[in-house]
């Protein structure tokens, strides 16, 4: 069954294509993106492959008007009433606490999504299957993996005692993520030291004052703001020999210790599918949301090095990708 979904999304797809190709190219359509920048970056470039991939050339075809709000969650709303304001096309909302700002925000544009939280318990659509609405697009388990992560820190650090996470309990999914990593902590008989911040600056503010005896690692919860200050993160562990784990492997290619999740590059080649067919004319209520299934483990062995630590050997027989 999953085949013949996936072999009519094909045909629609290409359908598409070709009456944006009949039309004789007359619009050049304006899709806005808001993000909160960092490694969302790997996204935004995502969405620009697979829109090349389906045959859209940017610039020709369409164009990315981009909001990076760089961790600023006031600016989510305001940049999505601008670009409404200014009758883009389409909006494309990275991660599901900007996405549930931009639905706020605007009244009537479409908008493709990127969630790594339930869309359907946050209220952001009815079901998978049938969104309903103005939204559909992508969704990867990043809330629901924060148990898992911690899990694979512990396997990574045997004499783990105690983990830090920051996160704005403003945010419910960061919220809900930091639950989750409670409850695991507790199983796992490892404490679990939660500092709440407000903005970036109180993040920094907390990464330098981080002392050497309150953590013996950092696991990255589900705040979109904090993962986009990811460098800051990575830089301020480093310095501090703290091992770091995160969703994303990007994060780690640039000097996190580990993740685990998907691919952000993936998960945007995916969601041009949906701007695609919305552009070409689809009801975003008749786009079913996608769950994007693989994971991978990233592990960098030159962090470990650096931070003094070993990896154990049965931890990277079970990585997917392992940086030398």
């Amino acid at each position: 069954m999953k085949n013949i979904f996936r072999l009519i999304a094909i045909i629609l797809t290409l359908v598409g294509c070709a009456a944006m190709a009949e039309a004789g190219q007359a619009k050049v359509y304006r899709v806005g993106v808001i993000f909160h920048g960092g490694e969302f970056d790997a996204m935004v470039q995502g969405l620009r492959d697979g829109l090349r991939e389906l045959g859209l050339e940017e610039g020709k075809h369409f164009v990315l008007d981009i909001r990076d709000t760089k961790g600023d969650v006031n600016a989510v709303e305001e940049a999505a009433r601008s670009l409404e304001r200014d009758k883009v096309d389409l909006l494309y909302a990275v991660a599901t606490s900007v996405t549930i700002r931009v639905r706020k925000a605007t009244a009537d544009i479409p908008i493709v999504f990127y969630a790594g939280a339930d869309p359907v318990a946050l209220g952001v659509v009815d079901s998978f299957a049938k969104p309903g609405g103005r939204l559909t697009g992508v969704h990867s388990l990043v809330t629901d993996l924060t148990a898992k992560r911690l899990e694979i820190l512990k396997d990574i650090l045997p004499k783990l005692r105690r983990v830090v996470t920051f996160y704005d309990p403003r945010n419910r999914v960061a919220g809900d993520s930091a639950t989750v990593g409670r409850e695991e902590a507790r199983r796992l008989r490892v404490e679990f030291v939660e500092r709440h911040v407000a903005s970036v600056r109180d993040l920094q503010a907390g990464l330098q004052a981080l002392r050497a005896n309150e953590a013996d690692a950092f696991l990255m919860v589900s705040d979109a703001r904090v993962f986009s200050q990811f460098q800051l993160v990575i830089d301020t562990a480093r310095a501090k020999k703290l091992p770091t784990m995160f969703w994303e492997g990007g994060s780690v290619v640039k000097g996190g210790l580990a993740s685990y999740g998907v691919s952000y590059h993936e998960a945007g080649r995916l969601s041009a599918r949906y701007v695609q067919r919305i552009l070409a004319g689809t009801n975003p209520k008749d786009l079913p949301v996608e769950t994007l299934h693989k994971l991978e483990l990233v592990v960098n062995l030159r962090t470990a090095r650096e931070i003094g630590l070993t990896i154990p050997p049965w931890v990277l027989a079970r990585a997917d990708k392992v940086i030398k």
